[in-house]
């Protein structure tokens, strides 16, 4: 394995449940090295969800299928962003003080609110593959393919670009110290595969309305998760003085559901 091929191992190994057979330190350096390949990471789970819905719709109906591709969507990633969707949830509609919400974030227990953030979000996310499956192959797979390559990249955007709540504490100081051009690589990457998988998805109902909703959708996808996840991460870092390796699981779960959303508003 080399030194380059490392970071990119690292990166599937701890965002998916790929079967990546290699024996990997997680140090700080190489989690920070890893995080310019989220986008790769993204792309992969939506490709393997994409695949997935487009041989089983053959057989099954639009709703249940969008369940099972739910299910295997958080399988894929390990419950992981999920877990910090609920802890956040859990803290911040606690209105407690800080040091109590940091408090919160590190316990294991997941309590009422997050619970009740786990379910809705769920059954928002169902009811968009609903809607996008419904509506067609290329539809299905513009959202479902595009959505976790950009909500990925804003994870590694936001560790550069904001402070941590513990400082070299907890996950998120782990990543401290990426630099613009590792910013500027993981950009380029995501704008890459998502060119690449946006005419991938056009294939199987080519025509120039599809090919202009996919220019459209390239141009505002990666808008839409800087926007939102940029008002994501300011209200938490101002509420926290930081954020957490939660808040960063909850973000790409926060932008995963609008950039599904503005796919079927779209479509």
């Amino acid at each position: 394995m080399t030194q380059k091929g490392r970071p990119i191992l690292a990166a599937f190994q701890f965002l998916s449940r790929f079967p990546v057979r290699a024996e990997l330190e997680f140090t700080p350096e190489l989690l920070k090295r890893s995080a310019k390949y989220y986008p790769l990471v993204g792309a992969a789970i939506g490709i393997v969800i994409w695949l997935i819905g487009a041989i089983a719709g053959l057989a099954l109906p639009v709703f249940p299928l969008s369940v099972i591709l739910l299910i295997v969507w958080v399988w894929l990633t390990g419950g992981l962003h999920l877990d910090g969707w609920m802890d956040s949830a859990d803290a911040f509609l606690s209105y407690r003080p800080r040091e109590k919400m940091l408090e919160i974030m590190k316990d294991s227990r997941v309590g009422a609110m997050g619970v009740l953030g786990c379910v809705l979000l769920l059954l928002f996310k169902t009811s968009l593959l609903v809607t996008l499956l419904g509506r067609g192959l290329y539809a299905a797979g513009a959202g479902i393919m595009i959505a976790p390559i950009w909500s990925r990249w804003f994870m590694a955007l936001a560790m550069r670009k904001w402070p941590t709540a513990r400082g070299k504490e907890g996950l998120a100081g782990r990543f401290q110290g990426q630099s613009s051009e590792d910013t500027l690589r993981s950009t380029l990457l995501a704008l890459a595969l998502s060119a690449v998988l946006l005419l991938l998805a056009a294939v199987p109902q080519c025509g120039d309305v599809n090919l202009i909703l996919s220019s459209v959708y390239y141009i505002l996808a990666p808008v839409l998760a800087w926007g939102i996840g940029s008002w994501m991460a300011g209200r938490m870092s101002t509420r926290l003085g930081g954020l957490t390796g939660d808040t960063y699981g909850a973000m790409n779960e926060g932008l995963e559901a609008m950039l599904l959303l503005f796919a079927c508003l779209l479509f």
